[in-house]
Order: C-alpha cells, then sequence, then structure tokens
C-alpha cells in the first residue's frame, strides 16, 4: 500500500511525547516534512534531532491556552515557509475528576485549548490546502466522544463537542478534497495514563499496580496501546488511501468501546 505522502508537510500539535510524537516520527519516516508544535522549546529541539528522513522538519513553540498567540505563529511560519497539508489537532487533556465539581476555570481553559486553538489552526492552515486540493485533518480525542468515561467529566464534555466541530467542519471543505476525521485512542501507554490510573488507584483503594492490571482487563485485548499503534491510524487517515473516508471517528481501543 502506498502512502503517497512524500514531501507534503504535516503541523502535528502535542507532538513532544506520547501520541503526538509518535505520529510525528511515523509521518517523517514516510518522507513527509514535519513541523512541531509544543510550548517547550527545549523538549521541541530534543525531538526534532529524533525525526528521521532529516531535511525539512522545524518547530514552532506556542501555548495552547494562547490561541490568538498560536494562530499568529502558525500564519507568520507558513508567510515565511510553506504551508500544511496535514494538520494533526493533539492536546493534552483536561485535569481528571468528576463533573459537579470541576470549576468554571477548567471548562474555559479545556475550551480554549481543544476548540479555540483547533478551529484556529484550522483557519490558519485550509487555505494551502485548498489550493492544493489536497488536506487532511486528524484529531485525536478520545473514546469518550462515544461514550463517557467516569471520573473524567471536564474531559467527556469538551472531547464531545471536539467531535462535533470536527464532523461539521467534515462537510464543508470534502469538496476541496480535505477530509476531518478523529482517532480515538483508548488505554494508551502515556503520561496521561498514569495520572489517570494513580487516580483511579486512590479512589478504589489499590496500588498503581494492581489498578493497571484491572484497567488492562476492561479491553477485549487485555492490554494497553502503544503510542505507535494510535499514531498508525493517525497516519492512514492522513494519506491518499483514506481520501474517501471523511467526518468519521475510529477508536483505537483494544475493542473496549461497546457501541459501534
Amino acid at each position: 500500500m502506498n502512502l503517497n505522502l512524500n514531501n507534503k508537510n504535516a503541523l502535528v500539535c502535542g507532538s513532544t511525547q506520547g501520541i503526538g510524537k509518535s505520529t510525528a516520527m511515523l509521518l517523517a519516516s514516510e518522507g513527509v516534512n514535519v513541523t512541531l508544535v509544543a510550548r517547550n522549546r527545549e523538549k521541541l529541539k530534543a525531538v526534532l534531532t529524533e525525526l528521521p528522513n532529516q531535511k525539512n522538519h522545524s518547530y514552532i513553540v506556542a501555548d495552547f491556552l494562547n490561541p490568538r498567540e498560536l494562530q499568529e505563529q502558525v500564519i507568520k511560519f507558513i508567510d515565511s515557509n510553506h504551508g500544511f497539508h496535514i494538520l494533526v489537532n493533539n492536546t493534552g487533556g483536561p485535569r481528571s475528576g468528576d463533573i459537579l465539581n470541576a470549576s468554571l476555570d477548567e471548562f474555559e481553559n479545556a475550551f480554549t485549548m481543544h476548540i479555540k486553538c483547533n478551529h484556529v489552526l484550522a483557519q490558519a492552515t485550509i487555505p494551502f490546502m485548498k489550493k492544493e486540493g489536497f488536506g487532511r485533518i486528524v484529531n485525536i480525542i478520545s473514546t469518550s466522544v462515544k461514550e463517557p468515561i467516569p471520573m473524567l467529566g471536564v474531559s467527556n464534555t469538551i472531547r464531545g463537542a471536539v467531535g462535533n466541530w470536527s464532523k461539521t467542519l467534515s462537510m464543508e471543505v470534502a469538496p476541496f478534497g480535505i477530509t476531518v476525521n478523529n482517532v480515538l485512542p483508548g488505554f494508551t501507554e502515556t503520561e496521561r495514563l498514569k495520572e489517570i490510573i494513580n487516580i483511579k488507584a486512590i479512589i478504589e483503594d489499590k496500588t498503581p499496580e494492581e489498578m493497571t492490571e484491572t484497567m488492562k482487563n476492561y479491553a477485549p485485548a487485555k492490554r494497553f496501546a502503544s503510542p505507535e499503534e494510535v499514531a498508525n491510524a493517525v497516519v492512514f487517515l492522513a494519506s491518499d488511501c483514506a481520501s474517501y473516508i471523511n467526518g468519521i471517528n475510529i477508536p483505537v481501543d483494544g475493542g473496549r468501546t461497546k457501541s459501534l
């Protein structure tokens, strides 16, 4: 199968660790010119040196709590360098906890990082995609789009909003050869998962090791995903092979999500 991604340009958010980093690495291995986005310059520099096929890779420093600054930085980069055929929206999840005790600031920050930032990045990158007659926007969200997850109240709320935002956008941009799809990771071996395990272990009076085994058993696969396994789905959706897949949610969760 030829993904036909060589010399495409991709903007990958949250790409200094976890799923974002794995996605950047896999895209680069397919010949994509990758631009990393995160807030920590030193981590960005470190990941930049790890990317395969060293040629036209780069990075942008931006804070996702400031969407206007993020948009300005990306537009400035596009004006000075090149546009993007591929946009991978990926941002760290909100703090764990039940929804009743969530503060207004938690909701506002999550909305800013996940809805506003996705939106301004789409606005910044889609004009080039339209010109090229090719565009791929892939949002890394969560299986909570389909089934809310206990103790992730704010995340459940905002992730659902992202799903509806992307579905709406997918219908508007489809005539221009642009697709918008969502990858929904299940339990994946990331720092975020470690945080969730530790919180659940305290609530259920278990050790982190016991909680880890319990959560692995939630999935029919009886294990967690690796970040690379989620990245595989992202890169496929970014390719020519997925040209007629648009506006969908793809769980990558080992079969844990019970809904169709």
